[in-house]
């Protein structure tokens, strides 16, 4: 009688019982890049190994804790956020020994798609699947071998730059089995190279003065992959109005009609193109903020681009001295702050929660910034130096009615040479500039 021969399930749960050592960085380790299938083993095919700048120092990132932890605790981990913020970099970083398997070539693709069993028993876990959202089939193959071995941590490794349907992929196939992080681009708390001219993208900061060309490459990148991916956008060129037209809009509530007529577009399409770039990590969405407070309140949402060095691209802006002239200023410092706060968020693992305030009357406070243990942050950000007492109106008044909450009253405002990173203006209200913000959502310093 021949010997019993293990399933394919088993076979690969077998490879996965390893020590996970891996999770240790080494960056002297070879990487092997995906493979093609033979009778007998894997061979590496050096001519689908991506190309990498290898003179780029790495520039570590603060969700690197978090996501060491989530692959000790969970058997798949999945990042995701905006093309080209850095997602591959960082696995590859953490993760030195997993195969990586790069999904946006088409022969792979069309390997999975033809035979996803074979495929995925030909790898050697740990696995890093670069934008998952082309085979987002994959995940349910996954499951199983997940399920054969459930013990075993940090074996399937994921990036993303679509985030609705990879959500779905996950929820139907996934749901317990994987930890969901976000990536965005690099925050001022990462490197001092980040400002509202060049934004947080990894390439613009390596090379900024080929930013102009490196914002229209991406667009473009952007609208033949993602968007076309996503939709089938006939009309690119009026897309790419919209574009502009909506980072003129900067910080702006939302009002699509506004958007739809100077485009002579509907407004579902307009709905439809505001999905689109918020489900690939591009805008902002900021809903405001509700509670019973007995007033009428504005109840649409404010619209800022994620990175303020696209929005300035969007806006022909090309030079600091520009930058500084622009009437868009105000709103692009605000969104600058918007995307810092949130960026501290995701770095920690921890849901985005943020809201403005507008009632009918007229108060507005820019941004209310719920915070464990700390009350209610209501934050105003001002982009010049000069903070004055009248400036607090707003805040002091949205205290007022908000009564008995703990509140903490903050103006964000520009970095000065010569003026204290943090001060008292008018009633309990602090002057922090944007450095000294930024450093105490992350719990660099306490004041």
């Amino acid at each position: 009688m021949q010997p019993d021969m293990p399933s394919p399930s088993q076979e690969i749960a077998g490879r996965l019982r390893r020590p996970v050592s891996w999770l240790t960085p080494n960056p002297f380790e070879t990487i092997r890049p995906f493979a093609k299938r033979t009778s007998m083993a894997l061979s590496v095919d050096y001519s689908k190994v991506p190309i990498y700048n290898t003179h780029m120092r790495y520039i570590p990132r603060s969700l690197e804790n978090v996501a060491r932890q989530a692959a000790r605790n969970f058997p798949a981990v999945v990042v995701t956020g905006p093309r080209r913020s850095g997602k591959t970099t960082l696995l590859r970083q953490l993760f030195p020994k997993a195969q990586f398997v790069l999904l946006e070539d088409p022969d792979m693709q069309g390997r999975i798609r033809s035979d996803p069993r074979t495929f995925l028993e030909e790898l050697r876990p740990p696995v890093l699947f670069d934008e998952i959202q082309n085979a987002p089939e994959l995940f349910g193959y996954v499951r199983s071998l997940v399920d054969a071995a459930p013990r075993l941590k940090g074996q399937w490794l994921f990036t993303g730059s679509q985030e609705a349907p990879l959500m779905q992929g996950i929820t139907e196939s996934m749901a317990g089995r994987a930890a969901i992080l976000q990536l965005l681009p690099f925050s001022v708390t990462e490197t001092t190279k980040v400002d509202m001219l060049h934004g947080g993208f990894p390439e613009v900061l390596l090379r900024p003065k080929s930013r102009a060309l490196w914002f229209a490459s991406y667009f473009q990148t952007y609208l033949e992959r993602d968007v076309r991916a996503i939709s089938n956008i006939r009309d690119l060129v009026t897309f790419r109005r919209f574009l502009g037209l909506l980072a003129s809009r900067h910080g702006q509530v939302l009002n699509k009609t506004d958007l739809a007529a100077p485009l002579g577009v509907s407004v579902p399409t307009i709905s439809e193109w505001l999905h689109i770039l918020e489900i690939t990590s591009q805008i902002i969405v900021v809903p405001p903020y509700f509670e019973n407070l007995g007033k009428r309140l504005i109840k649409s949402p404010k619209i800022y681009w994620g990175d303020p060095g696209l929005a300035c691209y969007l806006l022909g802006i090309t030079s600091k001295e520009e930058l500084q002239r622009s009437p868009f200023l105000g709103q692009l410092f605000e969104g600058f702050v918007a995307a810092e706060i949130l960026k501290s968020e995701v770095n920690r693992g921890a849901r985005k929660e943020l809201y403005y305030f507008r009632d009918q009357q007229g108060l507005e406070v820019d941004f209310l910034l719920p915070k464990p243990n700390a009350g209610l942050w209501l934050i105003e950000c001002k982009a010049g130096k000069t903070i004055r007492p009248e400036m607090a109106a707003p805040l002091l008044s949205l205290r007022r009615t908000l009564k008995n909450r703990s509140t903490r009253l903050i103006i964000v405002h520009g970095t000065s040479r010569t003026a204290p990173a943090t001060r008292a203006v008018a009633g309990r209200v602090e002057a922090i500039d944007l450095e000294g913000f930024v450093a105490e959502l992350t719990g660099r310093h306490q004041l």
